[in-house]
């Protein structure tokens, strides 16, 4: 069964309720009737009803009725969830006024409904910038305990014939959000990409902390970075099959990896990757995207307390509708921690 298939079943059998902030968004409404029509999550638009009911028409969309639409221009809205926003944030000097003000705004109006317990996570991002998208989160939903940093996941499909990773999946993090992050940060990535890979890709992680030096072979102060940044992931998760720092060829071919680092628990088998810095990330992923065909999903953002994925805003219906499925996920993944 595919990626998707499995994902799509988990979601169907332990349903959640997705917030959608951009909910007069033609790209949402089209994916949100699809997730609807098919059972997958309960979605709840953000926008006003008479604007989604006309848009829905237009589209021909005929299951946007089954949605629940909460209008944030609606007082009663905004009487619930503004002394929310101003509790979270008075410490900052924010008025009650200010917090009405921000709370009719869908962005953080959805992640308080998170917060609040209303829904299970958000997808945002066709319209809004990823610094607005994330904004929001930071502010209200924030990090799971024990967590400090959000970062940034793909999960790597790989065609048939390269033979990596697990039944051809792989997470490589963070590839996204933090430039350059500190030894504490990395085993922060590391534990979350852990649960990425867990929660979405539905593989038990078998974690690599990479490097330009496999197990010594290099004297350098990043090299010391990965090191120490192993050192701290098993602190945080005992269980964690991780080894570091490692080349890639080391982490991920048997051969190389008896050669340069007998002994690792990963033998050669990860397929979790964790780079060093979002540079290499970035830089690896794409290549690794163009060069071996591979299909890149994502990215998934990690470390939240709730899923808020954020979305391109060149994207199609269905990167929409695969992302709210992912983000199903996480959810059902973090409701049982």
């Amino acid at each position: 069964m595919e990626l998707f298939d499995k994902m799509t079943q988990r979601a169907k059998a332990n349903v959640r309720r997705i917030v959608l902030p951009e909910g007069t968004e033609p790209r949402t409404l089209t994916a949100a009737d699809r997730i609807i029509a098919d059972g997958i999550a309960e979605i709840i638009l953000i926008g006003d009803p008479a604007e989604i009911m006309r848009l829905a028409g237009e589209l021909k969309l005929g299951h946007i009725a089954g949605a629940t639409i909460v209008n944030p221009a609606d007082e009663s809205v905004i009487d619930r969830y503004a002394p929310l926003f101003y509790e979270l944030r008075k410490k900052k000097g924010i008025s009650m006024e200010e917090a009405r003000l921000t709370t009719a705004n869908p962005l953080y109006l959805g992640c308080l409904m998170v917060k609040a317990g209303d829904a299970d996570g958000q997808v945002a991002g066709a319209m809004n910038t990823t610094g607005n998208v994330l904004r929001a989160a930071f502010q209200i939903i924030k990090t799971q305990p024990g967590i400090s940093v959000v970062s940034g996941a793909f999960i790597m499909l790989l065609p048939e014939g390269l033979n990596y990773g697990t039944d051809g999946v792989m997470v490589f993090a963070d590839c996204a959000v933090v430039p350059d992050p500190t030894a504490p940060e990395l085993a922060q990535i590391a534990v979350s990409a852990a649960q990425t890979a867990r929660d979405i890709a539905g593989i038990e992680p078998r974690v690599a902390m990479l490097s330009f030096s496999t197990k010594g072979s290099a004297s350098h102060e990043r090299v010391d970075k990965v090191i120490e940044a192993v050192r701290l992931a098993h602190e945080m998760e005992p269980g964690l099959i991780i080894d570091g720092e490692l080349q890639a060829d080391a982490a991920i071919v048997p051969s190389v990896s008896s050669s340069k680092a007998p002994g690792s628990p990963l033998s050669g088998r990860a397929n979790v990757l964790v780079f060093p810095s979002l540079e290499v990330g970035n830089i690896a992923y794409k290549l690794v995207q163009r060069l071996g065909g591979v299909e890149a999903v994502g990215p998934v953002l990690q470390g939240l307390a709730a899923p808020v994925n954020d979305l391109s805003r060149g994207c199609f219906p269905e990167d929409i509708y695969k992302t709210i499925i992912m983000t199903c996920n996480q959810a059902i993944g973090l409701g049982a921690k």
